[in-house]
């Protein structure tokens, strides 16, 4: 199956405007005549797009997952859905995730998140625990103490360089647009993998012309928010643990390597130790990923996709009335 395998695309109306969803849904997982499907919803990062999952969705469809339907939106001043006026902030993107819910007639439906996304998955998890089935957190949703003065986007240049930087240069055309990835150190190497094709429909779907020239879809005003949110607020830091306390099966799964594919990650052994997990969320670290290709790289999308098969078919059930 091609790993650039897209598929529809639908709107979805929330307060301030529409958020584009697509839907990754592989044929391998969707059996035909068979019950409603579970429904996973994925979130991406915080400067990233629905498209970034398509990777994973297509591992997914060499699974057992069962009849799953696979969503992934761009979140809301992101790509397709950057004409979202406001708000801004993990709290608006919690309500999002209920409203695509809602329009997908999902009672009860998988999370999944990377990076910012798995923060707003946690998040959703902790605020509407009999909604979420099941929670998989990918190189993201656990917190470390940052000082309170912390100057947002210092922290946010500090720590996503690059990523941040493109925010506010302008590109000659697509091939520009495309080199400038090619030179990053942890994007880069994927051109030339089996996702390559992938990874490029994802650079692409975050341009858009403007001036005459190329730039990303990117809100800033939504990435200073969302980043506040990710570094400053307490209910967010909580929410993975909140989840699974309240019974929900959580997953965490980290990178070793880190934004730039440097050897220390986000995480590391000691770094979790020091957090002290709740001890029924399950951990694991999948070796030869960095932070962006555990998602968009054929071994962390597998181990993905193997991580929401284990939980996809758990969890609560919906309430009966």
């Amino acid at each position: 199956m091609s790993d650039v395998e897209l598929r529809d695309r639908y709107r979805v109306e929330v307060p301030g405007g529409g958020l584009d969803v697509h839907d990754l849904t592989s044929p391998a997982v969707l059996l035909e005549g068979a019950a409603t499907p579970n429904v996973v919803l994925a979130l991406h990062g915080i400067t990233a797009n629905g498209l970034t999952w398509q990777p994973v969705a297509s591992a997914l469809g060499r699974t057992s997952a069962g009849p799953t339907r696979f969503l992934a939106p761009d979140l809301r001043g992101r790509a397709g859905s950057r004409d979202v006026t406001g708000p801004w902030g993990l709290p608006a993107h919690v309500d999002d995730v209920l409203a695509m819910a809602d329009a997908f007639g999902a009672q009860n439906f998988t999370l999944v998140g990377h990076s910012m996304g798995a923060f707003v998955a946690a998040l959703a998890a902790a605020r509407h625990p009999d909604r979420v089935r099941s929670v998989v957190l990918v190189d993201g949703g656990f917190a470390f103490p940052v000082p309170p003065d912390l100057d947002v986007d210092a922290a946010l240049q500090a720590v996503i360089g690059p990523v941040m930087e493109r925010l506010s240069m302008r590109f000659a055309d697509a091939d520009a647009y495309l080199d400038f990835w090619r030179e990053h150190p942890a994007l880069g190497p994927l051109f030339d993998g089996p996702a390559g094709g992938a990874l490029q429909a994802y650079l692409m779907h975050d341009l858009v012309s403007q001036g005459g020239a190329l730039a990303s879809t990117c809100v800033l005003d939504a990435v200073r928010a969302d980043g506040a949110d990710v570094l400053f607020d307490a209910e967010v830091h909580a929410g993975a643990r909140t989840a699974a306390g309240a019974g929900i099966p959580v997953e965490f799964l980290w990178a070793q390597r880190g934004l730039l594919d440097e050897p220390r990650g986000l995480y590391d052994e000691q770094r979790l130790a020091a957090l002290r997990l709740p001890e029924d969320v399950r951990v694991t670290g999948i070796p030869g990923t960095n932070h962006y290709s555990v998602v968009l790289g054929r071994l962390g999308a597998g181990q993905v996709a193997a991580a929401i098969a284990r939980v996809s078919g758990v969890g609560k059930q919906p309430a009966q009335t």
